[in-house]
């Protein structure tokens, strides 16, 4: 099923990261999105390298349509309303009360549609002491606890893609598609409100129970302690992970693939318990006998052992492995401005179908003349 969302139309007031990827996942679905950029360079995510059409925008607005709209303009307001009239969802991550000096506030917005399902993005909400400081990805990692977990206490050091903010738009969607749901029931839109803050401390609600139940507070090396989690670097400097859980026989495989046999007898790692308590010395005891080998063989032996392993791929390494290919994970299309796009399609199969690919990310504007043609305006 590639039009799950199929008639669904959605108005993208959205820049960078949030409401874009809550945006690409709708129209994934195949709902019909139209991307809102004002006419002054449009979204940032735009010029982040140094082409125009940077990878940053591009990852984020496939099957999307591209408007020029400058919102304090009346025209251009007004284009804007007629779009809303005929809109299923509206999606924003302005802050608090942007929508509102703009005549869009909640009651504005029911009298031109009392279908929309409106869905407003934020930092920390819409209300509260921290109502109008700025949120970004690493602000919301560390007021939620999550950063915690994943810095290390002596060398903090930022590092990976955007959590926060990936983690927030696929709370968006998630909020959109159960509004539409009851939309289904009542024959009325609702108002879906997410913020980075909330949707960071969901994600991870299981350190919460740790210290809430037990009183721990968790550490980046917690839930990989007793996940029994590892990473080694081999002997050709590139890296495997290991995940061994608390079950027995994946312990047993693993100091049987080692010839670390020693390691039973050891009083440290005698229990699952033990090797959670001990995960430092565990790792330290093991980390030498892995630079003995390289990745590759480390990752055949341990693999035909049944031990779960991995290779840690670089992301080239990623497109080129058997499984991702069997599983056609990437896609490319022709832009005919920039040439050849490669992107990742929708990790969600319905009755055995990826969601449409229609098209790259749009340039700026692209399709602003058509969208107002529909409207009955000449630009």
């Amino acid at each position: 099923m590639k039009d799950a969302l199929d008639g669904i139309l959605v108005i993208e007031l959205g820049t960078v990261l949030t409401a874009p990827l809550a945006g690409m996942m709708l129209a994934d679905l195949g709902a019909r999105v139209i991307k809102v950029e004002h006419p002054d360079g449009g979204d940032p995510f735009r010029g982040r390298s140094a082409q125009p059409y940077s990878p940053h925008f591009a990852a984020y607005n496939r099957n999307k349509e591209s408007i020029q709209l400058d919102l304090r303009s009346e025209a251009d307001m007004a284009v804007l309303q007629q779009l809303l009239r005929r809109a299923d969802v509206l999606l924003d991550n302005y802050r608090p009360g942007v929508l509102d000096r703009l005549g869009l506030h909640q009651e504005a917005l029911k009298s031109l549609n009392r279908r929309l399902v409106h869905c407003s993005i934020t930092g920390f909400g819409a209300t509260g002491p921290y109502r109008d400081h700025p949120c970004y990805d690493a602000v919301a990692l560390g007021f939620s606890g999550l950063a915690s977990q994943m810095l290390d206490a002596d060398e903090p050091a930022m590092s990976g893609p955007s959590t926060s903010d990936n983690i927030t738009g696929m709370y968006a969607c998630y909020g959109v598609l159960g509004a539409l749901m009851k939309r289904v029931r009542s024959g009325e839109g609702a108002r879906v409100e997410v913020n980075m803050l909330e949707a960071s401390i969901a994600f991870s609600p299981e350190g919460f129970e740790q210290f809430n139940r037990l009183g721990a507070t968790p550490r980046p090396d917690t839930r990989v302690a007793v996940s029994q989690s590892f990473a080694f670097l081999c002997g050709d400097q590139r890296q495997v992970t290991v995940h061994l859980s608390s079950v027995e026989k994946l312990w047993l495989a693993f100091v049987h693939v080692l010839e670390r046999t020693d390691l039973l007898a050891d009083e440290r790692f005698t229990s699952a318990s033990l090797r959670t308590a001990n995960y430092a010395e565990l790792k330290a005891e093991v980390a030498p006998t892995f630079k003995t080998r390289s990745r590759d063989e480390w990752w055949a032996r341990l693999a035909q052992a049944g031990v779960p392993v991995a290779p840690v791929y670089a992301v080239p390494e990623v497109m080129h492995d058997l499984q991702v290919r069997h599983l056609q994970s990437f896609y490319q299309l022709a832009h005919p401005v920039h040439g050849s796009v490669t992107g990742v399609h929708r990790p969600v199969l319905i009755d055995g179908q990826r969601g449409p690919i229609h098209r790259p990310a749009p340039v700026l504007g692209e399709d602003g003349d058509a969208i107002r043609g529909e409207l009955g305006q000449a630009e």
